[in-house]
C-alpha cells in the first residue's frame, strides 16, 4: 500500500473520521447516520476518544451528558423520533462509566432503536494491569464489565488491536441500519488502542451510504394473506411501532379506508391513525380501550403489523378469545412475524400494506360490522371526554384532567413524551394522537428516567417542535440531571412534573396483588414501620428550578391550562409543576395482566387477590 493511500491517525481519530462519512438512505432521501456524539469523559477515554471529537469537532457534534444511561436515552429519542434512519454514538469512560450503559442498551434494542456505544475498556497490551476500575477476573483474563453490555447488544466487539477497527466498524454501520436487525451496538475500546497511531487507508474516510431497504412480500405468502382477510368476518387490525419506523402510516390509512378493517394500536403504534379516523380505535390490550378490547375478544382474525406481542398487547394471552382466531403477521422480522402460531408477510410494513391493498381490491367488511365499531368508539370518546373535563377550574386537577389540560393545549405537530409510572396507562387509553410522531411512549422497556433525556434527543431531531416530558414523582427522582444538559444547550423541552407523592402504578399494582401497597409511597415511616405517615417534604419543582429550569406551579385546573400554554411558547426549558388530587383509575383497565399472585398466605388480602387470580388466568389460551 502506497504512503499515498493512507493516513496516519490514532484508532479514536479514525472511529469519528469513520462515522462523520457514514449515511443512510431510504426512498432517495439521504440521512447521516451519526449525527453526534454524547459523551462523558474519564481517565478511559478522555485522552483517545476526547482528544478525537476535539480534533474533529466540525465533522462530529458532541452533546455533554450528565448521567450515562441517559446519555442512551437521549440518543434512542433521537433516533425514534427519525425513523430510525439516524442514530448517536455514546462514549463513557471504563468501570462504572461503562456499566451505566447496560439499562439504556437493553432498552434500545428491545426497542428495536439504534444507538452506538463507545466505552473505554482495560489496556489491551496489559501493560498496566489491573486499572483503576477494572474487574479482575481470575481464570479469564479477557472479560472487563464491557461484557455485561454483550446480551443487550446486536452486535459487540472489543477492538483489541487499530486494524481490527476496519471490519467491526462497517458490521456495526451494517447492523445500526439495517430494519431487522437494529438495535444497540457496543464496540469497547482498550483505552491504549484508542491512542495507539495506524496508517489507515484513505478508502476508510469516503463517503459511505447504507441503503435501507423495503423488502417486499412473497408472492405465496401474500396470496395466503389475501384469503385470509377475504374469508374474515371480523377482522382487526393491531398496529405496533413497526408502522412508524416504516413510514408506513399513509399505506395503513389507505388499506383501512378501502376495506373498512378497524385498527387498534399498541403503545408503540398509537398515532397510526390520526386519533378521529373513524375506524381507529384506540390502544388495545391491558391499557387499551373499551372498544378495542371488545373487538379483540370477537375478532376472527387478528393482522399484526409490525408488532412483537407483548403481554400488555394480548392481555398475557387472554384476549383474543374467538374459538376460531387466526392471526396474520406482516413483520420485517421472521422472529415476530411468526409469533402466535401467524400466516406470515416478512417484509417493509409500507411495502407490505400497499401489496395487501391492492390484491384486496373491490373487498370490504360487512357493513354491520363497520357500524358496530364506529358505535363503540364515539361511546369511548364520550368516556374520554368526561376524564379529560373539569366542572370546577377552580379544583386541584386529577391526573386524567391534567391530560386533559395538555390536550387542549398542544398542536398538531408537538410531541408527548411517556415511559413508565401510571401514566402511560392513562395515556394509551385517553391520549388523542394527532399525528404520526406526536404519541412517544417507550414501553418496551418501560424505564423511569427515560422521559426528560429523551426529550433532549427529540428536540435536537426536531429542533422547531414543541416536545413534552410527562414525568411523575417517582420518575423525577430517578433521573431529573439531564435538564442541567437541556439549559447549557438551550433545548426549549417542556416538562410536565406531576406531584401524586408516590408510585401510583405500583401502588395501584401492589393492592391488586395483595402487597397491600407496602413500599410505594413516598412517606415517613411510622411506629409500625410502614410508610403510612405524612408526605415527605419534597419540592421538585424547586430542586428543577435549582437545575436551570424556569419553573410554573400550577394549583389549579385554570392554573394549569395557563401555564402549559405559557410553556407551550417559552424559549427556554421550562417546566409545569402540578399536585394532583387523589383518585383512583378514571377509566379502569379493560382487560387482564398476569402478575403473579402468592399461592398461599396468612393474610387477608393475598388471599383474596389469589381467587381473583386463579380467575383471571383460566382465560389464558395458547394459539397454536
Amino acid at each position: 500500500m502506497s504512503a499515498a493511500a493512507t493516513r496516519r491517525l490514532t484508532t479514536a481519530q479514525a472511529l469519528v473520521r469513520f462515522l462523520a462519512a457514514q449515511y443512510t438512505e431510504r426512498d432517495g432521501v439521504r440521512h447521516r447516520l451519526i449525527a453526534g456524539t454524547w459523551g462523558i469523559f474519564g481517565h478511559g477515554n478522555v485522552a483517545g476518544l476526547g482528544q478525537a471529537l476535539v480534533e474533529y469537532r466540525e465533522a462530529m457534534p458532541y452533546h455533554q451528558g450528565r448521567n450515562e444511561q441517559a446519555m442512551v436515552h437521549a440518543a434512542v429519542g433521537h433516533a425514534r423520533h427519525l425513523n430510525r434512519l439516524s442514530a448517536q454514538a455514546v462514549t463513557t469512560s471504563i468501570g462504572p462509566g461503562a456499566t451505566n450503559l447496560v439499562t439504556g442498551a437493553a432498552l434500545a434494542t428491545i426497542n428495536r432503536l439504534p444507538v452506538l456505544l463507545l466505552p473505554g475498556d482495560y489496556f489491551a497490551s496489559h501493560a498496566a494491569d489491573p486499572l483503576l476500575q477494572q474487574l479482575e477476573h481470575p481464570v479469564e483474563a479477557d472479560v472487563s464489565v464491557n461484557d455485561a453490555l454483550r446480551p443487550v447488544s446486536r452486535y459487540f466487539d472489543r477492538i483489541t488491536r487499530p486494524e481490527a477497527l476496519l471490519a467491526s466498524a462497517l458490521q456495526a454501520m451494517r447492523v445500526l441500519s439495517d430494519p431487522a436487525e437494529t438495535g444497540a451496538v457496543t464496540l469497547a475500546l482498550p483505552q491504549d488502542v484508542q491512542a495507539e497511531a495506524y496508517d489507515w487507508p484513505e478508502e476508510f474516510f469516503a463517503d459511505r451510504v447504507w441503503r435501507v431497504r423495503r423488502p417486499a412480500p412473497d408472492p405465496v405468502e401474500l396470496a395466503e394473506a389475501v384469503r385470509a382477510v377475504r374469508a374474515a368476518a371480523r377482522p382487526l387490525i393491531v398496529a405496533g411501532g413497526g408502522v412508524h419506523h416504516s413510514e408506513a402510516e399513509a399505506a395503513l390509512k389507505a388499506l383501512v379506508d378501502a376495506t373498512g378493517i378497524p385498527v387498534a394500536s399498541t403503545q408503540a403504534g398509537k398515532g397510526a391513525l390520526r386519533h378521529d379516523h373513524p375506524a381507529d380505535l384506540g390502544g388495545i390490550g391491558h391499557t387499551g380501550t373499551a372498544v378495542s378490547d371488545a373487538l379483540a375478544r370477537t375478532a376472527d382474525l387478528v393482522i399484526g403489523v409490525g408488532t412483537r406481542y407483548s403481554d400488555f398487547t394480548t392481555a398475557s394471552g387472554t384476549l383474543f378469545q374467538h374459538p376460531g382466531v387466526r392471526f396474520l403477521n406482516l413483520n420485517i422480522t421472521a422472529f415476530d412475524a411468526h409469533k402466535l402460531a401467524a400466516a406470515t408477510l416478512v417484509c417493509d410494513a409500507r411495502s407490505g400494506l400497499t401489496a395487501l391493498t391492492e390484491a384486496l381490491a373491490g373487498h370490504r367488511v360487512d357493513a354491520a360490522y363497520e357500524a358496530e365499531y364506529r358505535t363503540g368508539r364515539v361511546r369511548w370518546e364520550e368516556a374520554v371526554e368526561g376524564a379529560f373535563r373539569a366542572d370546577d377550574e377552580s379544583a386541584v386537577p386529577t391526573q386524567t384532567q391534567v391530560l386533559g389540560a395538555l390536550d387542549a393545549v398542544v398542536g398538531d405537530e408537538d410531541v408527548v413524551i411517556n415511559a413508565a409510572g401510571s401514566l402511560p396507562g392513562d395515556l394509551h387509553k385517553l391520549w388523542r394522537a394527532r399525528s404520526p410522531r406526536q404519541y412517544h411512549l417507550e414501553y418496551g422497556y418501560s424505564c423511569m428516567g427515560y422521559e426528560i433525556p429523551a426529550a433532549l434527543g427529540v428536540q435536537q431531531a426536531a429542533p422547531d417542535t414543541p416536545v413534552w416530558a410527562l414525568v411523575g414523582d417517582g420518575t423525577y427522582l430517578m433521573n431529573p440531571t439531564e435538564i442541567v444538559t437541556a439549559v447549557q444547550e438551550n433545548l426549549p423541552v417542556k416538562l410536565v412534573l406531576v406531584q401524586n407523592h408516590g408510585y401510583a402504578s405500583i401502588g395501584g399494582l401492589s393492592e391488586s396483588v395483595g402487597a397491600e401497597r407496602f413500599g410505594t409511597d413516598y412517606r415517613h415511616r411510622v411506629a409500625d414501620g410502614s410508610f403510612t405517615g405524612a408526605p415527605l417534604p419534597l419540592d421538585l419543582a424547586a430542586n428543577a428550578a435549582s437545575l436551570g429550569m424556569d419553573v410554573l406551579r400550577a394549583k389549579t385546573v385554570r392554573e394549569l391550562r395557563e401555564a402549559l400554554s405559557t410553556a407551550r411558547a417559552a424559549t427556554r426549558p421550562t417546566c409545569v409543576y402540578v399536585e394532583t388530587a387523589p383518585a383512583g383509575a378514571a377509566l379502569p383497565a379493560q382487560a387482564w395482566w398476569d402478575v403473579p399472585v402468592a399461592e398461599v398466605s396468612a393474610r387477608e388480602a393475598a388471599t383474596q387477590a389469589r381467587a381473583a387470580y386463579e380467575r383471571a388466568v383460566a382465560d389464558r389460551r395458547r394459539h397454536l
